[in-house]
């Protein structure tokens, strides 16, 4: 079961929806794609509560469908598996036993102000205990952070209600929690039948410093799932054991510190990376994510990437930097022009959606200049 919903889904998933006949709840925006063309076979309401009670397996590519399938499914392993991953405080206490001594604190919108800074472990990182990409997310290490940080929620708040619903981003509570060292990374997995942890890519999430909250560079590789999936899927079905989960996908975050640790930073349920993220695995080595996981396909990650050793594949979300001018257009082609080997570029509404697009590339030895200059670039010189 798909269910289809704004801000944004992926031509490729479209297709590959119309091509398998998958069925796909007849929401206005699915309804609007097949107004343009789009060959779906949708269902009503009724008919996809009714597969999602009886266990079919369901996902999204946003997670503005969360409301509607807590509103209109009974599927109570679902329904707590789906609040668990979107409340990050309820996630830390469930996940204590597995991150011992990590700092967090969760706190209503209006305690914030009253939060005297000094008093924490400084570094922390505040954010939303429901959130979606890095709205939101501050790394404090100052006093001077933490005021600079609600300074900007006065500011951004109003504008983060007005492009997401409540059960994407919500800033009615926030979570301060440690800051965690060590190299981050993000997993599209999902659990199978039996609860059982399958990792379908895993991404390295670089950052330009310490204080970089940014979706600005993810990378995988066959050598970085050949390592890191193993890894992941033990620690995942340690995970389970609390969560519980069953057929249930997920876009998970980690960071690996240097002692080898593994420790939490969110869930995101029923889908994977965002906004067309997930579309990373197909571009580097064929595979679609959510076809695997709809049809409970046996991948091996490892094997599937290893003809493409070598080969760096990276997905970027293009967030304007805080003084651009979001009135200007921003120029795609010539942003697109400063790289080698641009594998599909996802051209966003910089004012619907908060981004300016999704490039995924490829780079090798020679190019991998390239990246740190994705990365680093504050991308005014592409205003128009």
């Amino acid at each position: 079961m798909l269910i289809l919903e704004e801000p944004y889904v992926s031509p490729l998933l479209v297709e590959w929806a119309a091509e398998a006949r998958h069925p796909v709840l007849g929401n206005a925006f699915a309804r609007a794609l097949v107004a343009e063309g789009a060959r779906l076979d949708l269902v009503g309401d009724d008919e996809a509560a009714a597969r999602i009670d009886a266990g079919e397996r369901v996902y999204s590519n946003s997670e503005n469908a969360l409301d509607w399938v807590l509103e209109h499914a009974h599927n109570e392993s679902l329904a707590r598996a789906i609040a668990f991953s979107k409340d990050k405080s309820e996630m830390r206490d469930a996940l204590a036993p597995l991150a011992p001594g990590l700092f967090y604190r969760s706190c209503s919108r209006a305690e914030l102000a009253g939060i005297d800074p000094a008093e924490l472990p400084l570094p922390v990182v505040l954010k939303p205990a429901v959130g979606f990409c890095s709205m939101g997310v501050y790394t404090i290490a100052s006093p001077d952070d933490w005021e600079a940080a609600l300074a900007d929620i006065d500011r951004e708040e109003q504008v983060w209600a007005q492009r997401y619903p409540g059960s994407v981003v919500d800033t009615g509570r926030f979570v301060v929690e440690g800051y965690i060292a060590g190299q981050e990374y993000a997993i599209d997995m999902y659990y199978d039948a039996q609860g059982r942890a399958h990792c379908l890519n895993v991404m390295r999430h670089d950052f330009a410093s310490a204080d970089d909250t940014s979706d600005r560079l993810y990378n995988t590789s066959h050598e970085i799932v050949a390592e890191m999936a193993p890894r992941f899927e033990r620690w995942l079905d340690e995970v389970n054991d609390v969560l519980g989960a069953r057929d249930f996908p997920a876009h998970v975050e980690v960071r690996v510190d240097d002692a080898g640790a593994i420790v939490p930073v969110e869930f995101n349920p029923l889908r994977f990376a965002g906004l067309g993220g997930t579309d990373l695995a197909y571009w580097a080595w064929g595979l679609r994510t959510y076809e695997a996981f709809l049809e409970d396909a046996e991948v091996d990650v490892a094997a599937l990437s290893a003809p493409y050793a070598g080969k760096v594949y990276t997905m970027s979300l293009l967030n304007p930097h805080p003084s651009a001018d979001l009135s200007r257009p921003f120029l795609h082609d010539a942003f697109a022009a400063r790289f080698s080997n641009v594998l599909d570029f996802h051209r966003f509404d910089a004012n619907a959606v908060g981004s300016y697009g999704f490039l995924f590339l490829q780079t090798d030895e020679e190019t991998a200049g390239e990246l740190d200059f994705l990365l680093r670039s504050d991308l005014l010189e592409f205003q128009g």
